[in-house]
């Protein structure tokens, strides 16, 4: 793969603690993630990104980071990590990771000497008293007073505490995270929170301070050749967005605008509008994400009658038509992955899955349905575990019984798993991958379907935007293949050509409503 494999990749979003239970405690690992590689290629994805897979008190799921060079024991090993590199790589799957450089975890080495010696709280945003009213992004006051009377700055939990980036030593210390893992094999990094760093009198986010960070984390990636940096970047303003694209800073970063869309023509429209104005001018691919371990699962999502997608819960719990989420569902996945750029799959989007709003109240571990009062459910509806087998939970989630296992592994010699960690509906017998593969209508095999002839025809390159009607998209890629989606409430003609994949079955030849289409023009070969 080239120097520059990430601008038209697949990549596929793996939540560890949920994806495959390798040692059948009940939660994810590197052994169950590695066991399912396979399944992963023949999906035909070109990379994986991964959750937090650090030491980690899990206040919050993993970002909460306790050492930034270790892997949590829960998970596996580091030895474990190197081989999990090393098969992905044998398979022609790339590795990324995520780095957390925002906060720490108030269990980190650096966070307990502070609280053992005040000389060392340069670190983090240490105050005799807060020097504002700020909130926590997770609810509740962003400050908590220690032990002998100061105050530290916590934009998220009370457990993850602000690291201060007006300090070089952290600038040092986050160069040094990058080269270990970039001697280890990872070949890029998805930055969390990545406008946040650099505070203010006026505020937090998106400080001019972070692009000094991003340019000298660009030589360190430049330097290893065919690494990436991606950045998780909210930001409502496209020109500021743009800036941390700029050739020497990130390769390219999160697209929320289309995440948040809802299902509408119009919308959806100027959203692509917007977006490639804004990438194309500084030559950085854009990215298309449906969905991710923050958000609300699209079946779900787009089976309600306000399809757009908001933080904190607004629409819980809201009545949803999840016949009609599917089927946008599926018609949505094929328009992602007709657009210019890389494309990003949450696991169990492939599956169809839908969000699992009916969580028991105590099984909930978010801290945003803690710290909220119970106001906000949190996101762990997109994150129960994956259904792989069987007719009941756990759906081959962990292993057989295991036999003479040692402590630790939470299934004892001859035992059957433990139950996982957010339990699974008994609904999902439907949506296990066993009962897909064989399927050839499925979620899971429209999007293997999808994915290899991405890989073939779309991916990097341009748009154009063919003549239609206002409720539906259309467009040609570089390869003459059309995508074609219908929104609107009646069936609409397709382009002449060969219908290579669509979304839901042609109605005498023409695109119902809620379908995409791929069109292949005459004599293309095909």
């Amino acid at each position: 793969m080239s120097q520059t494999w990430w601008r038209g990749a697949a990549i596929y979003q793996v939540y560890l603690r949920s994806f495959a239970d390798g040692n059948g405690d009940g939660i994810g690992d590197l052994a169950g993630l590695r066991s399912r590689l396979t399944y992963l290629k023949d999906l035909g994805v070109d990379a994986i990104w991964l959750n937090p897979w650090y030491p980690s008190p899990m206040a919050d799921g993993g970002y909460d980071v306790a050492d930034y060079r270790d892997i949590e024991p829960v998970f596996g090993t580091l030895e474990e990590a190197e081989a999990f590199i090393a098969e992905a790589h044998a398979l022609d799957i790339k590795v990324i990771i995520d780095v957390v450089p925002n906060h720490s975890s108030t269990e980190s080495a650096w966070f307990k000497e502070a609280l053992a010696d005040r000389r060392a709280r340069d670190r983090f945003w240490f105050r005799d008293e807060p020097d504002n009213d700020w909130r926590s992004i997770f609810g509740g006051p962003a400050w908590t007073q220690v032990a002998d009377g100061q105050w530290y700055l916590h934009l998220f939990a009370p457990e993850q505490p602000d690291f201060n980036w007006d300090n070089p030593e952290v600038h040092r210390e986050f160069e040094d995270v990058l080269r270990f893992w970039f001697d280890r094999g990872v070949d890029g990094f998805r930055i969390d929170s990545a406008a946040l760093l650099f505070k203010s009198a006026d505020g937090y986010e998106d400080l001019d301070g972070v692009h000094d960070v991003y340019r000298r984390w660009r030589e360190v990636a430049d330097e290893y050749g065919g690494r990436v940096l991606i950045g998780e970047v909210w930001l409502p303003d496209q020109e500021r967005f743009a800036r941390y694209l700029r050739p020497d800073e990130l390769h390219t970063a999160f697209n929320f605008d289309f995440l948040s869309c809802p299902w509408e023509p119009a919308a959806l429209r100027r959203v692509i509008d917007l977006t490639l104005a804004t990438h194309t001018p500084i030559g950085a691919p854009p990215t298309w994400v449906l969905s991710n371990h923050d958000v609300t699962r699209p079946v779900t999502r787009y089976g309600r009658a306000d399809t757009a997608f908001e933080h904190g819960g607004r629409l819980h719990g809201t009545p949803s038509d999840l016949e009609l989420g599917y089927r946008r569902a599926r018609a949505a996945a094929l328009l992602a992955m007709a657009l210019p750029g890389s494309v990003y799959v949450y696991q169990g989007e492939e599956l169809g899955l839908p969000e699992v709003e009916d969580l028991p109240d105590e099984v909930r571990q978010d801290p945003m349905y803690a710290r909220s009062g119970g106001t906000n459910p949190g996101r762990d509806g997109c994150r129960v575990p994956l259904p792989w087998s069987g007719d009941g939970p756990p759906f081959g989630f962990g292993p057989g019984p295991v036999p003479g296992t040692g402590p630790g592994t939470g299934a004892e010699a001859g035992a059957s798993p433990a139950a996982p960690w957010l339990p699974q509906p008994e609904s999902w017998r439907k949506l296990t991958a066993e009962a897909q593969a064989g399927d050839l209508g499925s979620m899971l095999n429209l999007y293997r379907s999808g994915l290899a002839l991405r890989r073939d025809l779309l991916g990097d390159g341009t748009l154009t935007w063919l003549p239609s009607a206002a409720d539906v998209l259309a467009f040609t890629r570089d390869s003459g293949l059309a995508c074609v989606a219908n929104l609107g409430r009646t069936p609409v003609p397709l382009p002449p050509g060969q219908v290579v994949l669509s979304s839901g079955p042609l109605d005498e030849g023409e695109l119902p409503p809620d379908t995409t289409a791929w069109v292949l023009p005459p004599g293309s070969g095909a």
